[in-house]
């Protein structure tokens, strides 16, 4: 279990990038959800022990994170949004150094996990090509390789699908399923989808605070009887923006499907919809985005 408790953090420039974050993170797939700049990857980051929050504790079974670092990292698989290679290297020989540097030693030991981790990523048939050559989504899989040396016990992965074609996100995300059994798996993402097919347990953060959490299925069921829509002429959007709380608006065929918020039948030719986790996230946005505005009046 990851623990963390009044977790905030402060740039030097006094930007509040997280807001007491508590949160408990079980066994199997987390997600977290949130828009760019909402703090997902400085919690990343401070999790993965690459920088120390301004206050907080962070805790994952006995280890305390914040004070012995170096414990968890022994137990930590980490891919980044954007994590180097050296490009001209093969895949094969660049696991290999990835595996001295995790502290296996042992040449025998060192080929026995390099063969099985290309094998698990489906990359051992391109083992000797250059990375520099690989595709998006066979570099996500070079990079969940690299994070599963060691068989670590907490894994965070950040941003993974982003710019992945459909077929490299579902092998990726089916990648991720099964390692997702037998560790703590957090998945940082602002792609609704990804959390929606894989997380029994999700946050959403905003501003840097998290602003909901709990079971997708739960949270869909608790926003039932509150999201209706509409088809409107795109001139008609600001209109309806002033007259409703308008949650997400998308193109269709050259108009525009609106989604809003409301307690009671709003009227005005709006039809209730059964709103899934799309729905729950950008609700929640919106009210996380009036609440500075509230507290303000």
């Amino acid at each position: 279990m990851l623990e963390l408790t009044s977790v905030t953090h402060i740039y030097g420039n006094g930007t509040r990038a997280l807001d007491d974050v508590t949160l408990s993170i079980p066994k199997g797939m987390y997600g977290l959800l949130g828009p760019n700049g909402a703090g997902k990857s400085t919690l990343m980051r401070t999790i993965a022990t690459l920088q120390t929050p301004t206050s907080g504790r962070i805790s994952f079974g006995e280890i305390d994170i914040i004070a012995n670092p170096e414990r968890l990292r022994e137990r930590l698989g980490y891919l980044p949004q954007d994590f180097g290679v050296y490009p001209r290297v093969s895949a094969y020989d660049m696991l290999d150094h990835m595996a001295v540097l995790k502290g296996i030693a042992s040449a025998s030991e060192r080929k026995a996990t390099v063969e099985t981790l290309l094998n698990q990523v489906n990359l051992w048939s391109v083992r000797k090509k250059a990375i520099a050559g690989f595709s998006g989504g066979m570099r996500q899989r070079f990079g969940i390789a690299q994070a599963l040396i060691g068989n670590p016990e907490l894994i965070i992965v950040d941003e993974p699908t982003a710019g992945l074609d459909p077929e490299e996100r579902n092998r990726f995300l089916n990648l991720l399923a099964e390692i997702g059994e037998n560790v703590v798996v957090i998945l940082s993402t602002h792609i609704v989808e990804d959390v929606a097919d894989l997380c029994p347990r999700m946050a959403v953060l905003a501003a840097g605070r998290i602003q909901l959490e709990g079971a997708p299925l739960d949270l869909i069921q608790r926003s039932r009887g509150t999201v209706w829509a509409k088809t409107i002429a795109r001139d008609d959007l600001d209109a309806t923006r002033e007259r409703h709380e308008v949650i997400s608006t998308r193109l269709f065929a050259g108009r525009t499907i609106v989604h809003i918020l409301s307690q009671g039948d709003p009227g005005d030719g709006f039809t209730l919809v059964d709103g899934g986790l799309e729905d729950v996230y950008f609700s929640t946005l919106a009210h996380s985005r009036r609440a500075p505005v509230a507290q303000a009046a």
